[in-house]
Formats: structure tokens, sequence, C-alpha cells
């Protein structure tokens, strides 16, 4: 089986030796995506909400330039700086995925860089 690292033109260079995400065969393996505006840097303004949906469309990014996109996702790991942020990222989550969810897991950890509050991992698969 080939494996591929995927990287977005869209994204800066990752900052570990690390791939934004792995292809192999028809499944794809996305790093953790925070609430980081790519072409900046800085985590997007504002919280939860913000954030959650900055680390979405972070994925829907990476899951483009790897042949996929956000309804080929099978599983989603959700790790958030406090359970306090549940409701506010789980909205975030309907409103991407909600009539056909992938499966999810949520952990609570502490974030980096400073200010996080979420990030997100996800699995695929491609649209052929």
């Amino acid at each position: 089986m080939n494996v591929e690292c995927i990287s977005s033109p869209d994204f800066p260079q990752t900052m570990g030796p690390y791939c934004q995400a792995t292809r192999a065969g028809q499944f794809i393996f996305c790093a953790g995506q925070g609430g980081a505006d790519p072409a900046t840097g800085k985590l997007v303004a504002g919280g939860i909400r913000e954030q959650s949906h900055q680390a979405i469309r972070n994925l829907q990014t990476i899951l483009e330039a790897a042949g996929s996109d956000l309804s080929h996702v099978v599983m989603v790991t959700v790790l958030l700086h406090d359970w306090k942020y549940f409701e506010g990222m789980n909205g975030v989550f309907a409103e991407f995925f909600g009539q056909k969810p992938p499966a999810r897991s949520t952990i609570r950890g502490e974030r980096w860089p400073e200010g996080a509050l979420v990030a997100m991992s996800a699995i695929a698969v491609t649209k052929d």
C-alpha cells in the first residue's frame, strides 16, 4: 500500500516532523488542527465557537488537498481545554456534521499554544 504525506498549499509548513495528513489507500488521517488562521498563524478572535469553526475549516482545507471533504469524515477526535467548552464546540460540530455525523471522541487536556481552547483530528475516506 502506498502511503503519501499530504500538505495543503494554503497552510504554512508544520512545526515538527509530521504531515498535515497522511493518505494510505482510501484512508486519510489528518493531524490535529486548532483554531488558528492559517494565513496569520494566530488564533482567531473570539471563544470556543470561533475556534471550533476554524479548526473544522482547517480540517476541511487539508481534506480537500487530500482528495476528500467533510462529508467523507468517519472519525473525529476533539481535544478540549476544559469541559466548560463542550456545549459551544458541540453546537459548531452539529452545524458541520449534523445530518450524518461521524464517530467522535472528546478528550479534555491542556492545549498549546496559550489561549487555544480546542483542537481536532480526523479520519476520512477519499471521494473515489
